[in-house]
């Protein structure tokens, strides 16, 4: 399997068997039981053993204190921290905090740095990402973004909704996604500001309740209600929010594939381990047909999503606008085949499966969402077959022959 190829540089695959051995030893004695959250002085504590075993924010720049992984040889590395749900907290590779760290590291400045990626990156604080409205504002179509932020006294003032903000109680500081008009040579569109919880402006609201329990902070409603953010708390330019977005998304929908795709291969280390144990009919059920059949499928969607990945983080350091395209598929096709892993898993054990025996139920309800999180699968696919409509018309247009029904019957068969 890739985690233990051996084309990964000898770092990487040294930080690939310190983080399975730290993960296996240490991170998941130390789960809450199924349904209940991680407690923040767990949280801690696990984070501190995580920066003594040199395992610590593998995806950070060694210079913010992580373990400088680039980003095509993430994968290994996350898919080992997500073979514990809890795992990613204790590295700080976790969502929202993941994606915000390397958008931080990509277009903040070196004040921006120092005041939020810093803190971040050594675990001091956490953040979110503040993008998603309640109907009909931005959710899967970002161009219905309402929240609006306008020049005020040398500042910006922020007025807006936001729901399921993920991360959003007790972060340090939330990445606001805010549209703003066409000013001082700026193009309309939307901009990113950074805002500080502490600000009087904005505050948490109405938590919502979801069938996942391991993302830190919940998924909440934000107000902001005439937040004031000086000019410097700017991310990235004026009017070019989307634009600055795209060095997060693409990544962020991978990193959850990668985080997602190691809790798949502990819930088929479940099954297998049920499988050897387990007679039926006379017979250990590792050799029953039928449980044959779910052990191989769930094996191909694991080599298949774990190919798929390796393609895209490549991809994304070469070119990143086609890699952010292929990440749509990375992201429909992991979500799809690690639920169906999960399942097959949690089919196999039965009873025990659907128990708080096992953690295979709460599994699930960590990995349905990921079909809705960073956009749903339909809006994905819509996207997907409308880029490959798009590189079709232009090969055809360039005159490669056209092969559709019209070419078919003009030959008279």
């Amino acid at each position: 399997m890739a985690m233990n190829s051996p084309h990964l540089p000898p770092p990487v695959r040294e930080l690939v068997g310190r983080t399975r051995q730290f993960v296996r030893e240490v991170v998941i004695e130390a789960e809450p039981a199924p349904g209940e959250r991680l407690d923040p002085a767990t949280r801690a504590r696990l984070q501190a053993a995580a920066k003594e075993a040199g395992v610590f924010a593998p995806q950070v720049p060694k210079e913010y204190g992580g373990q400088g992984v680039p980003l095509e040889h993430w994968s290994p590395v996350l898919q080992e921290a997500g073979y514990s749900p809890i795992g990613p907290s204790a590295l700080n590779c976790m969502a929202p905090d993941e994606g915000n760290m390397h958008m931080l590291h990509l277009i903040a400045t070196e004040e921006q740095k120092r005041r939020y990626l810093h803190p971040l990156a050594a675990g001091e604080i956490r953040s979110c990402f503040g993008m998603t409205e309640p109907h009909p504002g931005a959710g899967s179509d970002p161009a219905a973004l309402r929240t609006t932020a306008t020049r005020s006294g040398g500042g910006w003032v922020v007025n807006g909704h936001k729901r399921f903000i993920s991360g959003a109680v007790g972060a340090g500081f939330c990445i606001v996604m805010a549209r703003t008009e066409a000013a001082r040579g700026a193009p309309e569109g939307a901009t990113m500001f950074l805002v500080e919880m502490t600000n009087p402006g904005i505050r948490v609201g109405e938590a919502i309740h979801t069938v996942d329990r391991y993302i830190d902070g919940g998924h909440p409603h934000l107000h902001l209600e005439d937040c004031f953010v000086p000019e410097e708390a700017v991310l990235g330019e004026v009017g070019l929010g989307f634009r600055h977005a795209q060095v997060r998304l693409g990544p962020a929908r991978l990193t959850h594939c990668m985080r997602w795709l190691g809790l798949a291969r502990r819930s088929l280390d479940i099954a297998l381990d049920r499988a050897e144990r387990r007679e039926l009919f006379g017979a250990p059920l590792k050799s029953l047909g039928l449980a044959q059949n779910l052990l191989a499928e769930s094996v191909i969607d694991i080599e298949t999503s774990d190919a798929i990945i390796t393609k895209t983080a490549s991809l994304l350091t070469e070119d990143p606008k086609a890699g952010s395209a292929l990440s749509s598929v990375a992201k429909v096709h992991c979500s799809e085949a690690v639920f169906r892993v999960v399942d097959r898993a949690l089919q196999l054990c039965g009873g025990d499966g659907v128990s708080d025996g096992l953690p295979l139920a709460q599994y699930l309800n960590e990995v349905r969402p990921f079909r809705i999180y960073d956009g749903s699968n339909e809006t994905h696919k819509w996207a997907i077959a409308r880029r490959a409509s798009a590189r079709r018309k232009a090969a055809v247009d360039s005159g490669e022959p056209y092969r559709g029904e019209a070419a078919v019957c003009k030959g008279g068969a």
